[in-house]
């Protein structure tokens, strides 16, 4: 016994420089958390999706012309699907801390032999992963009704994964944050919601007046959704090169912010 204490001490880890398996566990456990409701994290956000081109393309019909040189159903849906992919990373990481706190179970994830960065990376890949399949789900969907093509497929992953890495570790920031599921219902109407609508989801920024144009370009939904179109349609609302350094700058910002945060226990620890 005494052997044993002076080789383990009390706070030493004991999986070397990262714990895979634990890792991979609290990941695989965050993905079978949103599969076992599939439906609704899945299924659901595609419903949304359709609905809004449905209600858009009635409302709109043949009256619109072509946007960025492709009709406008073509335009509108890659957007579409984008913007499914930021609320849902969002809403997957924010409530799993949410969830946790509420129910007393984020003890589990306290005390597990994993590091703040092991556990926020986790979490952050689990929400990359439920947007990965909604984008999946929805161009099979969209495919069959407005028959969109893939351009580039490696813009398509690009984009994809840096929008929901972004908005799954600012979901943690805000899970973390929040006190009640009050709290999140305003980070997500006041921040989430109106950044998706004002990010040229429905529009072209070129439609704009100047000021606007410049706030639209400091928005990184913008970029987001820009870029995620661009692997659709082969044109962009913006410089498509200027998106990628600054969401890659940004993911690593929310991330590490994120980080901070729950190694310093914010509002989870007494």
């Amino acid at each position: 016994m005494v052997e044993i204490n002076t080789k383990y001490k009390i706070g030493t880890r004991r999986f070397g420089l990262i714990n895979w398996v634990g890792a991979a566990a609290l990941y695989k456990k965050e993905v079978l958390r949103f599969l076992i409701v599939w439906i609704q994290t899945i299924f659901s956000p595609l419903i949304s999706a359709l609905l809004f081109l449905l209600v858009l393309s009635l409302a709109i019909g043949d009256s619109r012309g072509s946007v960025l040189g492709v009709p406008f159903v073509n335009f509108l849906a890659p957007g579409l699907i984008a913007m499914q992919v930021i609320q849902q990373s969002f809403s997957h990481s924010s409530s799993s801390f949410m969830i946790g706190k509420i129910q007393g179970n984020i003890v589990d994830i306290l005390y597990a032999p994993l590091s703040a960065a092991e556990i926020t990376i986790s979490i952050t890949l689990a929400s990359v992963t439920r947007s990965v399949m909604i984008t999946i789900v929805s161009i099979i969907a969209f495919y069959f009704l407005v028959n969109i093509e893939i351009k580039s497929y490696l813009y398509l992953i690009i984009f994809t994964f840096l929008s929901s890495f972004i908005l799954g570790s600012l979901g943690i920031i805000i899970g973390l944050w929040a006190e009640k599921f009050d709290h999140m219902a305003s980070a997500t109407n006041f921040i989430i919601v109106p950044l998706s609508f004002l990010s040229g989801t429905f529009y072209t920024i070129d439609n704009l007046p100047n000021y606007l144009q410049i706030i639209s370009k400091a928005n990184p939904f913008f970029y987001m959704i820009d870029g995620f179109r661009y692997s659709f349609i082969g044109v962009s609302d913006g410089s498509v090169f200027f998106g990628l350094i600054y969401l890659s700058t940004l993911s690593f910002v929310v991330w590490f912010l994120s980080y901070l945060l729950y190694k310093k226990g914010y509002k989870i620890r007494s």
